[in-house]
């Protein structure tokens, strides 16, 4: 059977990604349809090496006869049209915040909690998880599997397009004009962004830590187990696609690196290069465009009993967003719908 899928958001850097996605990965649609604001409607995106649909306005689109939606616009556009899609029918795949940690919204990640993905039916919404969550947890899940954690310590290192294009644009901007000695201007972000990190994603809460930390944090519980504690120090580096993450992983009981690390060479989505010699790690750089989750600098953390640090790098776009919407598609498709 072939599906109709609607991509909400198709001008958007996630929702380029979705597009190319679903085309290279062959998804078994019959009709693609490309919405975004009223603004954008006309505009032509690009499905694929050789076809380019023209996109649809969201705000007066009928769902009906849709059988599965990937959503990439804002919290508040996904709160407004979510439930009126899946009211008509369609399975909501969102990858903004606002239903992930609703109790009968099913958050997941296909290679962590793929059954959590059957609970759809209370709402027909599925949630992505924040594309800072989504690596973590991938690294995090077959170690939990091996000896039960108790605490992780995670400082982020996020690039650009984590903040959308304009973001991207302005690190561009700043860099050029910095070496055109021209004044840099701000406008995406708080403080420079080029030639400089901005420990600051998201707002600030009342206990000091920031939106994006507290989500890794609940995200990471809904996903894996309320018992482990994070947290978290979410940091916008000048990177333009790929998020990198410091990761030191408290356990109950011990688990040696070498356990550690056959653990995570077998567990799916992962890719571990761990040499210990120059350039036997991976970077942001070199994950942008690729799917996997990378792992490397696996190694004993000796300030706790029984700990563990890694360095974990993905490529924020594809397998923070794009890749895992398309993955929950393919496992509705194939086992639900």
């Amino acid at each position: 059977m072939g599906y109709k899928v609607a991509v909400v958001g198709a001008t958007g850097k996630v929702g380029h990604e979705m597009l190319q996605t679903l085309d290279e990965r062959a998804f078994p649609a019959d009709e693609v349809v490309a919405l975004a604001s009223e603004r954008s409607s006309g505009q032509e995106v690009s499905f694929g090496e050789d076809k380019v649909l023209k996109v649809q306005a969201l705000d007066d689109y009928d769902f009906s006869g849709t059988h599965i939606v990937l959503s990439s616009p804002g919290a508040k556009t996904a709160a407004a049209f979510a439930p009126r899609a899946a009211q008509a029918g369609a399975v909501v795949i969102d990858n903004s915040s606002h239903f992930r940690m609703d109790e009968d919204v099913p958050l997941v990640v296909p290679e962590v909690n793929g059954e959590a993905i059957a609970g759809y039916t209370a709402r027909n919404i599925i949630a992505n998880p924040n594309c800072s969550t989504i690596q973590m947890v991938i690294a995090l899940k077959p170690l939990h599997d091996a000896a039960p954690i108790k605490r992780v310590v995670v400082a982020t290192y996020q690039s650009t397009s984590g903040a959308g294009r304009e973001a991207m644009d302005e690190l561009f901007d700043q860099t050029r004009a910095i070496y055109m000695n021209n004044p840099v201007e701000k406008a995406k972000f708080t403080k420079q962004i080029a030639f400089n990190v901005i420990p600051h994603i998201d707002v600030f809460l009342e206990d000091g830590a920031t939106k994006e930390e507290w989500k890794m944090a609940v995200e990471t519980k809904k996903i894996i187990d309320p018992g482990i504690e994070v947290s978290a120090t979410c940091v916008r580096v000048p990177v333009f696609i790929g998020h990198g993450e410091a990761v030191h992983v408290e356990f109950e009981n011990a688990l040696s690196e070498d356990a550690a690390r056959e653990a995570l060479k077998v567990a799916p989505g992962i890719v571990v290069v761990d040499h210990r010699a120059d350039e036997s790690y991976v970077t942001p750089e070199e994950c942008a465009g690729e799917d996997p989750v990378y792992v490397s600098r696996i190694r004993t953390d000796p300030s706790v009993e029984y700990g563990l640090a890694m360095w974990v790098v993905a490529d924020n776009l594809r397998k923070g967003a794009a890749l895992n919407a398309v993955q929950i598609a393919e496992v509705l498709a194939s086992k639900y719908l």
